[in-house]
């Protein structure tokens, strides 16, 4: 496997890391050739180990001798994959951050499967409705791998479970438990929406601010701009379109729809009935605003975590791994 020493982010060899917008990554228009990037050893591991093929790996040369046997893994099945090593200042400029995780990888895109097919033999499944944050959406990929999930569906207007930051607040469990996208039209790839506007800092946190426009996936750079949907319009297509199809779709698969949402006939988590579901489809809105009202007249249950000292709700990531831990086969 070569490794090339670079002194520049120009060289066109590093497009993919330092020059590609997240929708230029995706490619919309020919899903085949789209990319990903992840950030770290072991998202980089579980990426391959997950069946992700890697096109190139960039780092400081220090990690090499740390990243030695996961490259040589890699050089077994693709021995002409370039490994780019760069200096410590040019890749903190590329990042944004002092990138302490050791390397970036560059990926090829795999195809989404079918919903029946990701869901095939499941018994507890999560639905991801608009989650547009990629903490959030990491971090329930890791509770639904830790706690028992048997996959994740996340729906048109979700954040993207491959963006970087999710990926890598997953801990790269994003490669581990099966997902795809509900409620979408035509090909399943085409319905991802463009990657939001993105800040990075210093200290290598993240805000998502802006779903109309986006930025270079690893450095803060010039930007498209779009016109952005109304909030009706916005609220129409991301919250409560996708389940026309969709909940009526895992229905005909034989789950139990359950919401997760405050609402006057929520029940407890904990309700006896549920028990009683051989497979339970758990449907989780964004942070804020949570489930559309269309969305959850059509569940079969609504539920809600039991609290105290007034606390009405928690954060979906935190909510996700209680209600998980909660419906896990007994």
């Amino acid at each position: 496997m070569p490794v090339l020493h670079v002194s520049t982010l120009d060289d066109p060899r590093l497009d993919a890391y330092a020059r590609l917008t997240e929708a230029q990554l995706r490619n919309k228009l020919e899903p085949e050739k789209g990319l990903f990037i992840a950030e770290s050893g072991k998202v980089i591991e579980r990426a391959f180990s997950g069946g992700a093929q890697p096109l190139s790996l960039l780092m400081e040369e220090k990690w090499l001798k740390s990243l030695e046997s996961l490259i040589t893994r890699m050089e077994a099945h693709y021995p002409t994959m370039p490994v780019f090593v760069a200096p410590h200042d040019a890749l903190q400029e590329l990042t944004g951050f002092e990138l302490t995780r050791g390397a970036l990888g560059a990926f090829r895109r795999p195809a989404l499967p079918s919903v029946e097919t990701v869901v095939e033999g499941a018994r507890l499944i999560a639905v991801l409705e608009n989650v547009t944050n990629h903490t959030n959406v990491g971090a329930i990929f890791r509770s639904a791998a830790a706690l028992g999930v048997d996959a994740v569906l996340v729906t048109p207007e979700c954040y993207d479970p491959l963006y970087r930051r999710a990926a890598r607040v997953s801990m790269g469990t994003v490669f581990q438990v099966p997902w795809t996208r509900i409620g979408c039209t035509g090909h399943v790839q085409h319905c991802e929406t463009d990657a939001p506007k993105t800040k990075h800092h210093a200290d290598g946190t993240v805000n998502d601010t802006d779903a109309a426009s986006q930025l270079p996936a690893l450095a803060t750079a010039r930007t498209r701009k779009r016109s952005p949907l109304s909030n009706k319009d916005a609220h129409t297509l991301g919250k409560s379109a996708w389940a026309t199809s969709g909940i009526p779709q895992l229905k005909q698969l034989g789950f139990t729809t359950v919401a997760l949402a405050l609402c006057d006939n929520s029940v407890s988590l904990d309700d006896a009935r549920l028990a009683t579901c051989e497979k339970i489809a758990l449907v989780l809105g964004t942070e804020g605003d949570g489930l559309a009202p269309e969305t959850i007249a059509q569940c079969d249950f609504t539920v809600r975590i039991p609290m105290a000292h007034g606390v009405d709700s928690l954060n979906v990531a935190a909510a996700s791994a209680v209600a998980f831990w909660e419906l896990r086969k007994r």
